[in-house]
């Protein structure tokens, strides 16, 4: 049983890592597409963050943006340090997800930053 388990786990791990970079893949596009637009269309930084300023729609778009990146790079960090250095188990999968969490909530909270600038 506790092979399965393992299993499934690594298997929603690969589920979680594949969705993350298809989100990203999204998002790192918009967002570079759209500052190319932006400053080709001469705005200003004071301009962009006035756009921003209690726009809901991209308050959500780098939340989820900002979600994916610290989980998508936990996973990858953790993957790699389990076959790298062979550390394995509940309390290091936990202290992973945390890590990723930790790093979602700082872009989290910049992109809270500049809805609430």
């Amino acid at each position: 049983m506790r092979a399965m388990t393992s299993v499934r786990g690594q298997v929603h791990l690969w589920v979680a890592q594949r969705v993350t970079a298809m989100l990203l893949a999204v998002a790192v596009t918009v967002h570079l597409v759209t500052i190319i637009l932006a400053v080709r269309g001469g705005l200003t930084a004071a301009d962009i963050l006035g756009r921003l300023r209690g726009h809901e729609g991209w308050l959500a778009f780098y939340a989820v943006f900002a979600l994916a990146a610290g989980l998508h790079g936990a996973i990858g960090l953790r993957n790699i340090a389990a076959e790298m250095l062979g550390w394995r188990g509940r309390g290091f999968d936990l202290a992973w997800l945390g890590i990723g969490l930790l790093t979602a909530a700082f872009g989290i909270r910049a992109a809270w930053g500049l809805y609430a600038a």
